[in-house]
């Protein structure tokens, strides 16, 4: 903490995160203005955010993906959580069910703010699940309004789409 020159007005050096800054009036020795840090700043210290929602592979349909298994894609998913860990982001995976899933996701985006919110594909294929693609948009859109919404296009390319949108 440093004093101004002429009022003895305690002004914080720029290292001090969190605390007010304050500007001295010309003549005057009153503070004229004072804010917090910025969430920015907070970057320097906090991982990014990211859930990442996709169709546990228990219930997916692998009848038109050949070579594919539900284990492999398990697989698949895990190792990418892994790596987006290793990039310094703090994830989440939420795998829902084909059914009534508003619940497992509600709570998940409601557990902290989220930085962005990665979509798998799974979700947004076949046709059939439309209805569950909108209802997963609009739930994130409504829990985590400030989230960069993201997707994968297979399940081993996670990492490279959180990358897209944020930077560790």
């Amino acid at each position: 903490m440093r004093v101004s020159d002429k009022s003895n007005i305690p002004l914080p050096d720029n290292r001090d995160k969190g605390s007010l800054f304050a500007i001295r009036a010309a003549g005057t020795g009153s503070i004229i203005a004072a804010f917090a840090n910025s969430l920015a700043s907070d970057r320097e210290f906090a991982p990014w955010r990211v859930l990442a929602i996709g169709i546990d592979p228990a219930f997916a349909d692998f009848a038109t993906l050949s070579g594919l298994t539900p284990e492999l894609v398990r697989s698949y998913i895990d190792a990418q959580i892994e790596q987006v860990r290793a990039l310094g982001y703090d994830v989440e995976s939420c795998l829902i069910d084909l059914g009534d899933t508003a619940e497992a996701m509600a709570a998940a985006l409601s557990s902290k703010p989220f930085d962005c919110v990665v979509i798998g594909a799974g979700l947004r294929q076949p046709r059939s699940q439309l209805l569950l693609f909108e209802k997963v948009i609009n739930l994130v859109h409504a829990r985590a309004p400030n989230a960069k919404i993201c997707f994968n296009s297979n399940p081993a390319d996670t990492a490279e789409a959180v990358r897209r949108w944020i930077q560790p």
